[in-house]
């Protein structure tokens, strides 16, 4: 929910994050979210569309490009580990009991909905 708040998938989401913590290969980014590289080309090109990562030429093989977070995308990946914060605050508030209530809530709605 807090990628979708920035009108971002849960794995655009996801590939901002790993870039947070620095620039990645392709590969090693397709690694870390064990998806195809294909697929990861995919989300890449719709991160640099927008303007939240550039690809660059690694200095020492040509071949390989490296993804780096642009400065929007750094403001977009920290809003959205805002948004993770607050709602993991609000969960840790809730007694055993509610959080377990919760689940079973929410098994209930996801279970009912029809396969994607």
């Amino acid at each position: 929910m807090a990628a979708a708040s920035e009108n971002l998938t849960a794995s655009q989401g996801k590939a901002l994050t790993v870039l947070r913590r620095g620039p990645a290969a392709m590969r090693t980014l397709a690694e870390a979210m064990t998806c195809d590289a294909s697929n990861m080309t995919g989300i890449i090109d719709r991160l640099e569309k927008r303007g939240l990562v550039r690809r660059e030429a690694c200095a020492s093989d040509r071949r390989v490009k490296n993804v780096i977070l642009t400065a929007e995308g750094e403001r977009v990946t920290d809003a959205i580990r805002a948004k993770m914060r607050t709602t993991r605050a609000g969960l840790d508030r809730l007694s055993g009991e509610d959080r377990d209530a919760l689940y079973a809530l929410l098994e209930r709605v996801f279970v009912s909905l029809p396969a994607a």
